[in-house]
């Protein structure tokens, strides 16, 4: 497994790619968020150990490049910093788990371990799928740049149908995912939010089909 460092403190990162060494990695160490962005760019990596404090390009910026540019490696990030609000900008930026200093080396192992299992996959900060993008953090859904507004539910079940964009999604997962299982109200309920969503966000410029599309007996998709 081949692992890529960034760290700046050097005594962290003789220690942490000793560490890994020791374990059978191979590890790039870097010291700044420009070489990091670099060769996670150029190179393929099983994970990606990453500081958040880096001279230069922080880890927020390294982070949300990377996803930006669709590479997915997993990310644990490192920080000294334990508020719970840089912990939710670290995981919006794309980051896929969090790491506190000072940590034990062996739960570092752990949830590398985990990350490196999970393997690469796309994990977009922000949903696209034709003109409408979803952005699950600021709760925030756009048609072709203008602003649509959504309710709660409205929103999870439009989140829904784009994490599965292609997909046809019968009503029972719908109801099982966007409602839970204890749902007791309305059996049609699905096909009525469908309505919501279709009325707010209207057709597409173009006049082209609708967002979601109705796969009779079966259930909705959205995308191609």
């Amino acid at each position: 497994m081949r692992i890529l460092l960034v760290e700046d403190e050097i005594k962290m990162a003789r220690a942490i790619r000793r560490g890994l060494e020791q374990e059978g990695y191979a590890v790039d160490a870097v010291g700044d968020g420009e070489e990091a962005l670099f060769r996670a760019t150029e190179s393929d990596y099983d994970g990606i150990v990453l500081d958040l404090m880096l001279p230069g390009m922080d880890g927020f910026a390294v982070c949300r490049t990377l996803r930006s540019r669709d590479r997915w490696a997993p990310v644990l990030v490192l920080t000294a910093r334990d508020a719970v609000a840089d912990r939710i900008r670290g995981l919006d930026a794309g980051a896929d788990d969090y790491l506190v200093k000072p940590f034990a080396f062996g739960e570092l192992l752990a949830r590398l371990r985990a990350l490196v299992r999970r393997g690469p996959g796309a994990r977009p900060a922000v949903l696209e799928v034709g003109d409408v993008s979803l952005d699950p953090a600021a709760h925030r859904v756009l048609r072709a740049g203008q602003v649509v507004e959504l309710s709660a539910r409205e929103f999870a079940l439009l989140e829904y149908l784009m994490r599965h964009a292609g997909e046809v999604v019968s009503r029972t997962r719908i109801l099982d995912h966007v409602w839970d299982y204890n749902y007791d109200g309305l059996s049609n309920v699905v096909d009525v939010y469908v309505g919501y969503l279709r009325r707010k966000l209207g057709t597409a410029p173009d006049g082209s089909e609708p967002f979601i599309r109705t796969v009779r007996g079966v259930g909705y998709v959205v995308g191609s």
